[in-house]
């Protein structure tokens, strides 16, 4: 070699990698939002694809049995998840800290599920869904001649569950009113069929998720005043939390199929889709306006007055987990994925999301509030029943204290019918008033 030549070169140059920039930064940033909202648009179209083919039973648990297993799974994780979060985030903020950050966000929920529930009241007042001309004669009535619930027992239901008296029984029952036909040999020979019914305090399935958010937050701030003693227990169930979001992370690429399946098992589930949207068209008007006003008004301006930072931006961020809440119809199975954007994306500080959004999950229940609102008295409309003021505003309160209690297993039927058996005993087309309205929404 000449010594011009420089001598050989023992590296390659390799050029830096590059920064996607654009549609790709933004694609590679929101995948799991992509996979999810493909996820609803194929359930979509597989749904009313294969609507005209009249598919069986069989083929319908086919198609909805993988969203069934997505469903599982993430239910799976709820109760570890509420447990560990909770305990976790209330050990890591001081008993005076956990004490402000409880009331605030108590008051918050309290303050507008009373907002929806007046807002629910308001709208079908205005827009009156409710036609008796919508009766139809395939539904049956349906008299409700013994009293079997009322808003008394589910405002002590939710004091039972508050305080549970078996920790191990509140992960797996919650406590809830009957009424039994007394006992043989406490009746009279003079009572007859129509005498009262007994009042007795049961035990149904279902995770009573009040009970254990109530304990949690108790255990975790005690935990907390313990200082280095009790360090080794917040790690442990900090480690817990850490593993269960892991498992969030691989369930979360099971979306799409998840999401598709029970999209799609939904729509063909429903027997006449056309006559139930010419039925309840407006009352499905009524509810989307006042979900609308709420979600894109009223919180975006509470957002920008309490922080003074755009709305949309945090809201654009939460779109995965709507996007799962919407097509599974369950706050509760959202709550990992919930955690996934708020700790991910948003970087919110998790000792505030681990206390809040466990409770958020159970007690704040502002679309319940405004759709059990704007039900009862689209019933009452469709039955020419007159209600005044005072029945009004007795039924906003009471749209706003029974879906506190609800969760993951409460039977929305006897929700309803507590609530709306505040002011009818007589009621006519009950079918119609719930069936129908769950199965569209």
């Amino acid at each position: 070699m000449g010594p011009g030549d420089g001598g050989p070169k023992t590296t390659e140059e390799r050029a830096a990698p590059v920064d996607p920039t654009g549609f790709r930064k933004w694609l590679a940033e929101n995948t799991m939002l992509v996979i999810t909202l493909a996820g609803v648009i194929t359930g979509i179209g597989i749904g009313f694809g294969l609507r005209p083919y009249n598919l069986g039973p069989d083929a319908l648990m086919i198609i909805s049995y993988p969203g069934e297993l997505f469903m599982r799974v993430l239910k799976l994780m709820i109760l570890p998840l509420i447990i560990a979060s909770l305990i976790a985030g209330s050990a890591s903020l001081n008993a005076k800290m956990s004490g402000k950050i409880a009331v605030r966000t108590l008051l918050y929920f309290i303050l507008t599920s009373m907002f929806n529930a007046f807002l629910g009241i308001v709208l079908v007042v205005l827009i009156h869904p409710g036609k008796p001309e919508l009766k139809s004669e395939e539904y049956e009535a349906a008299a409700f001649g013994r009293k079997d619930h009322n808003i008394l027992d589910s405002l002590l239901d939710i004091g039972r569950n508050i305080f549970p008296d078996n920790i191990v029984q509140a992960a797996f029952q919650q406590a809830h009113t009957v009424y039994v036909e007394p006992p043989m040999f406490a009746r009279n020979a003079s009572d007859n069929e129509t005498e009262a019914l007994v009042r007795v305090v049961s035990y149904r399935s279902g995770t009573n998720t009040l009970g254990l958010v109530f304990f949690c937050l108790v255990f975790g701030s005690l935990l907390g005043s313990l200082g280095p003693k009790g360090q080794v227990v917040i790690d442990f169930f900090q480690a817990i939390f850490e593993v269960i979001m892991k498992m969030v992370t691989g369930v979360m690429w099971c979306t799409p199929l998840g999401v598709s399946s029970v999209i799609a098992g939904k729509i063909l589930g429903v027997s006449n889709v056309a006559q139930v949207m010419s039925q309840l068209a407006w009352f499905i008007a009524t509810v989307s306006i006042g979900v609308f006003l709420y979600q894109l008004i009223v919180m975006q301006l509470i957002y920008f007055l309490f922080l003074r930072k755009n709305p949309f931006k945090f809201y654009c961020g939460l779109s995965q987990a709507c996007l799962t809440a919407c097509a599974t119809a369950s706050t509760a199975a959202a709550l990992p994925v919930t955690f996934r954007s708020m700790e991910g994306p948003l970087r919110i500080d998790p000792r505030i999301t681990r206390f809040v959004l466990p409770i958020g999950c159970n007690i704040n229940m502002n679309g319940t509030a405004l759709f059990l609102a704007v039900a009862s008295v689209f019933i009452c409309q469709m039955n020419n029943i007159a209600l005044g003021f005072a029945d009004l505003c007795t039924q906003s309160i009471t749209r706003f204290v029974l879906p506190i209690g609800c969760n993951i297993n409460m039977n929305g039927t006897a929700l309803f019918l507590a609530v709306a058996s505040v002011f009818i005993c007589q009621m006519n087309n009950i079918a119609l008033g719930f069936a129908d309205l769950c199965t569209v929404l």
